[in-house]
């Protein structure tokens, strides 16, 4: 069983910077594929950007690319998204989730086994 717990959200002012992380309990970590997802209100989760294992390859979606950057500490099992020149539609309910089959990334939300509660981030224009 893995465990995912993300911080770091709140109201941001457009133009700013969001910094989220997410919390991984499970020994093999370091073997996950580490994705980040969003939800708008009323509509499906969408793929934000993802992170190989060994931090070897990231992706990212159309809209945050270029001004996003996904990390993460295999030692402290935890990874890491940002996103820099917020805009008031970047608001939504962002998750981490975690592919435990080691590979390449998906973008699917259903190719992820295991997921976070998710965090608000509310940007103000």
């Amino acid at each position: 069983q893995v465990q995912l717990v993300e911080s770091g959200g709140g109201l941001v002012q457009a133009g700013g910077s969001l910094n989220l992380s997410c919390a991984a309990s499970g020994r093999t970590f370091s073997t996950y594929v580490m994705g980040w997802f969003r939800q708008f209100p009323g509509k499906e989760r969408e793929f934000v950007g993802a992170i190989t294992w060994n931090s070897g390859s990231t992706y990212f979606a159309n809209s945050v690319k270029g001004r996003s950057t996904i990390s993460r500490d295999n030692a402290k099992t935890t990874v890491y998204l940002q996103i820099h020149s917020l805009k008031p539609e970047d608001t939504a309910v962002y998750y981490c989730a975690a592919n435990t089959r080691p590979g390449i990334i998906h973008l699917r939300p259903v190719e992820y086994d295991y997921w976070g509660q998710g965090t608000q981030v509310t940007v103000a224009s």
